[in-house]
């Protein structure tokens, strides 16, 4: 029963870090793009991640593509969470510089979602200026990056 224990904490953590980097990611990307810069509005941010999977059609499916794109959302961070866990197992300097990892950790999945996944999915897509790119990038580091960076390795 005590093998399990770890396994059991891993676990936990691994969903923590998932409800709290992709609640803080989503509500700084609704207040950062659609309140303060105005660009968007929060159904189409959601309705953008449903789109990586349904195509153009998710922009007509209001609420039940908003909720299929929040669900999409907390699936990809939860994949870095899951990544992030089996790095800290294998690499023990992630423990003890927690936050410096965090920013590291959060230019990696900025860059693997802008340079590898978005590009993917919707071809011809670019990061954009440098402002948006250092916007885009703060929010990960500090919604995502650092969050993962401290609460999956707790033990």
């Amino acid at each position: 029963m005590n093998r399990l224990k770890p396994i059991k904490k891993g676990v936990r953590n691994i969903l923590l870090a998932t409800f709290v980097a992709g609640t803080v990611d989503i509500f700084c990307a609704v207040v950062v793009y659609a309140l303060i810069l105005g660009k968007t509005t929060p159904l189409k941010i959601l309705q953008s991640i449903a789109a990586g999977m349904v195509g153009k059609e998710a922009y007509e499916g209001e609420l039940a593509m908003a909720g299929y794109g929040l669900l999409l959302h907390f699936f990809i961070t939860l994949l870095f969470a899951i990544f992030y866990f089996l790095l800290v197992r294998l690499i023990t300097f992630l423990k003890r510089h927690r936050t410096f990892c965090g920013i590291i950790y959060g230019i990696f999945i900025w860059l693997v979602m802008n340079l590898i996944v978005l590009p993917t999915v919707f071809p011809g897509i670019k990061p954009g200026d440098t402002d948006a790119i250092l916007t885009g990038m703060a929010i990960v580091i500090v919604a995502v990056g650092i969050p993962m960076a401290y609460i999956v390795p707790r033990s």
